[in-house]
């Protein structure tokens, strides 16, 4: 499977009857998978479509998805209120015998509020079953849409890992040419040293093995360096596989672990300058990482 990136947009429109409507499918980073849904009132189970088909497709994200619908306008039948129509007439004849109104009009009887009622057709429970059915099919066709920029991502990603991997790896190696130097460097320190402690002979025996003991210690980097390329072997595993970007997050720790380690090990500037330079690289490998899925 290819690399996946967490960014990514998708937007599919439909129409079924007279209704149409929009879904919009977006994702962020995100160190889990967390969906949220936007749906029409009325279409409450497209929720749980939205985060199902996430689900079974993302790892890891910020997902949203929104579906906007409408239904388009009909012409809908008029009835006439028959009993509210009446009793509005019972109270025009009281006002007009006193002589306090003048007998009421037709258009003006059938403007007050609610003599005309708006009868819309209601939709069955089919239909209704239809139209949700066909804006479910559309929530599935954006999350598709959506891991394929998601890859699309991912295949940019690609080709910008590899390089810094790559980089590692070289500067990986000049470490261990360097190291090879800093066995000769700590030698002539330690002659250094032996001289300065040949004046003081009833400490001289103790001391020397102690910090014989120190500087060999010191002086091992090949532990920090095997690792490091073992790490790098298991990063060009990884960058192969989908769904692997919590496994790089840690890997990129474990990197800037043992370069910390190389560094406060280091006995030549050379070899400290080798480690800076890949902690720089690394913490740049670490901040695309963040982008994987």
């Amino acid at each position: 499977m290819s690399l996946s990136g967490m960014t990514g947009f998708a937007r599919v429109e439909g129409v079924h009857g007279e209704w149409s409507w929009a879904v919009e499918a977006r994702s962020v980073n995100g160190r889990n998978l967390e969906t949220r849904v936007r749906a029409p009132g009325g279409f409450d189970s497209l929720e749980r479509t939205a985060r199902e088909g996430a689900q079974a497709r993302f790892q890891r994200g910020q997902l949203t998805v929104n579906v906007q619908a409408k239904k388009a306008e009909t012409t809908a039948a008029v009835r006439v209120n028959q009993d509210l129509l009446d009793r509005y007439l019972e109270l025009s004849r009281a006002q007009v015998a006193a002589g306090h109104a003048t007998p009421p009009s037709a258009d003006g009887l059938l403007g007050l509020r609610g003599v005309l009622e708006v009868v819309e057709d209601d939709e069955n429970a089919e239909a209704r079953a239809g139209i949700e059915a066909a804006m479910a099919a559309d929530i599935g066709h954006a999350l598709d849409q959506l891991k394929t920029s998601r890859l699309a991502e991912g295949a940019a990603l690609l080709p910008v890992l590899t390089t810094q991997v790559d980089l590692i790896a070289s500067l990986v190696g000049r470490a261990e040419a360097e190291a090879v130097n800093q066995t000769d460097h700590i030698k002539e320190r330690f002659a250094r040293r032996l001289n300065e402690l040949l004046a003081d002979t009833t400490a001289m025996d103790e001391r020397i093995v102690q910090e014989a003991a120190v500087l060999a210690t010191k002086a091992d980097v090949r532990e920090e360096l095997d690792r490091l390329a073992a790490h790098i072997a298991a990063a060009r595993t990884l960058l192969g596989v989908s769904g692997t970007g919590r496994r790089l997050d840690f890997l990129a720790q474990e990197f800037m672990r043992e370069a910390n380690t190389l560094c406060s090990k280091s006995a030549t500037t050379a070899l400290t300058t080798i480690g800076l330079e890949l902690k720089a690289v690394i913490e740049q490998l670490r901040e695309q990482i963040q982008n994987v899925e």
